[in-house]
């Protein structure tokens, strides 16, 4: 499986694109702000010639969600996410505005995935972990085969999600990451909604908020 990251909109989402042998590909947070960014994300699918099959949401804040609706006019497929983040998909176009940006309403969602659900793509086995905390229904997606896992806005490199925002709660992403992250083998490849990629064993040695609370 091959990994492509493009980086969209003025809150710099990664959005992750998953390619197999087939050339079908599964999408990790579409967030093109502007038609401009779809179609740099189109167009770099066409020229790697990738078939977009899947598309996961981490959770729905508005950065991550801002390219569901034209992904969805494109390519006719919807979006997965978990059924707690509801709350923020609703409320993406008021909290657009509270940063001084513009969205249209979101799509419904496809469907809903819980905890613990494993999601098929291709020959490609992909394990939903639910790790609220920055989001009430954030998702991380963990790849056991790949070593890989997508942990959306619950762990970055050396930092961790903001929990100020509506749904969040400090304590429970630290839960969240010590009971269902940090539980996975330490070599596995951390790939964050923002900033770049590290390891869950690096950040079990060196991320200060976990140092602080040990």
């Amino acid at each position: 499986m091959q990994i492509h990251r493009l980086v969209f909109s003025p809150i710099e989402i990664n959005t992750y694109i998953l390619a197999d042998d087939d050339n079908k590909c599964a999408i990790i947070d579409c967030g093109c702000y502007t038609a401009e960014e779809f179609r740099r994300f189109t167009d770099f699918l066409e020229q790697k010639k990738l078939e977009p099959v899947l598309l996961l949401n981490t959770h729905c804040h508005l950065d991550h969600i801002f390219g569901n609706g034209r992904f969805l006019e494109k390519y006719n497929i919807g979006p997965y996410c978990h059924r707690l983040d509801e709350i923020n998909r609703k409320n993406a176009v008021k909290q657009a505005m509270f940063f001084g940006l513009r969205m249209e309403e979101p799509p419904d969602p496809a469907g809903y995935i819980d905890d613990g659900q494993t999601i098929f793509f291709g020959p490609v086995e992909i394990k939903a972990l639910h790790v609220p905390g920055h989001s009430p229904g954030s998702l991380a997606y963990y790849f056991e085969k790949e070593d890989i896992v997508f942990t959306g806005d619950a762990l970055f490199a050396n930092s961790i999600g903001r929990t100020d925002l509506p749904g969040g709660d400090y304590n429970t992403l630290i839960n969240s990451i010590r009971t269902k992250l940090f539980t996975l083998p330490a070599e596995t490849v951390v790939y964050p909604g923002h900033y770049g990629t590290t390891t869950i064993g690096e950040e079990m040695k060196s991320n200060p908020y976990f140092i602080k609370n040990q």
